[in-house]
């Protein structure tokens, strides 16, 4: 399996692991006595078993993919949830002698949620802490939905358009994934990797040029060099495209690794960081798909 490059996925238990060998001798035992030791009595217990319906993440205590996507589904109910508010919180400071919407939703949403998502990572290796996801996706709908109600006042009817692209490329990706037609390979996954690190130079870069303001007030449009044109065409249209290629493998992989994690039979608490993965990367699709369509529509 090639590793995911989602650091929610950096947890030994969804790295791909060799099973054990049994030594020959043990083999050999095994085979000679294994007929003799099972009677009438463990034959039925063991038919009773098999005729038993299949256990779940709480009789096994093991991570299964239906209870990780439950939890998914809990967090994204909870995103949704500040969403409202974080959109209702934007829109209400607009006014006559106040025309702009407020940043800080947005700014709160977006550090709350930088904070736990770090703190989340880096202590999952111990102990994954299921309040500090719950957190997590609370900060991360109050900065999904002033984000959203910032664009959606300047371009009436983009938010509708890019959760709409959203859920398409999701359902896409889920139902390729599911049919064995789409797979992670290690070769794919290393141009994947090398396309990620170019993308975030590039990001810092045009941050970093946006805020000493290298673009000037009329030469720079609103994202920078992505407003910048190439041929006549939005350099952030060819960028995002590729991201966007770039987010669907990347559930590709959070996809692969919750597979793993099921496979190497983690803790059930492991659940958690699946959900935590895949929320990650769909925000990340969301935003990018919501900028690709600002750009395309433009300052109308």
């Amino acid at each position: 399996m090639a590793s995911s490059s989602n650091p929610a996925f950096s947890n030994p238990a969804f790295q791909e692991q060799r099973p054990g060998l049994t030594p020959p001798a043990a083999q050999t035992q095994f085979s000679a006595t294994s007929h003799q030791s099972v009677d009438a009595a463990t034959q039925a217990q063991l038919e009773g078993a098999y005729a038993a319906p299949a256990a779940g993440s709480l009789q096994t205590g093991r991570m299964t993919v239906e209870d990780t996507v439950f939890k998914t589904l809990g967090l994204f109910a909870v995103l949704l949830v500040t969403a409202v508010a974080g959109w209702i919180w934007t829109m209400s400071t607009v006014s006559v002698t106040n025309p702009n919407p407020t940043l800080v939703p947005w700014m709160v949403g977006a550090l709350g949620g930088f904070v736990l998502s770090m703190i989340v990572i880096f202590t999952s290796r111990k102990k994954v802490r299921p309040g500090l996801i719950l957190g997590y996706a609370a900060f991360e709908g109050l900065f999904v939905g002033a984000i959203s109600a910032y664009f959606e006042f300047i371009w009436p009817g983009i938010v509708l358009q890019a959760t709409l692209a959203t859920l398409s490329v999701v359902g896409v990706t889920l139902a390729l994934f599911a049919s064995g037609k789409v797979r992670a390979s290690k070769k794919a996954t290393k141009v994947f990797m090398i396309a990620m690190i170019g993308y975030l130079v590039f990001s810092l870069i045009n941050v970093v040029m946006m805020m000493f303001g290298a673009f000037g007030p009329d030469s720079g449009g609103p994202f920078g060099l992505l407003s910048q044109t190439v041929a006549g065409i939005p350099l952030g249209l060819i960028i995002g495209v590729l991201v966007v290629i770039m987010a669907a493998y990347s559930l590709v992989l959070d996809f692969d690794s919750i597979q793993q994690g099921v496979r190497n039979g983690a803790p059930r608490q492991f659940a958690w960081m699946g959900a935590f993965g895949i929320m990650v990367t769909v925000v990340w699709l969301y935003i990018e798909i919501l900028r690709i369509i600002a750009i395309l529509r433009g300052s109308n």
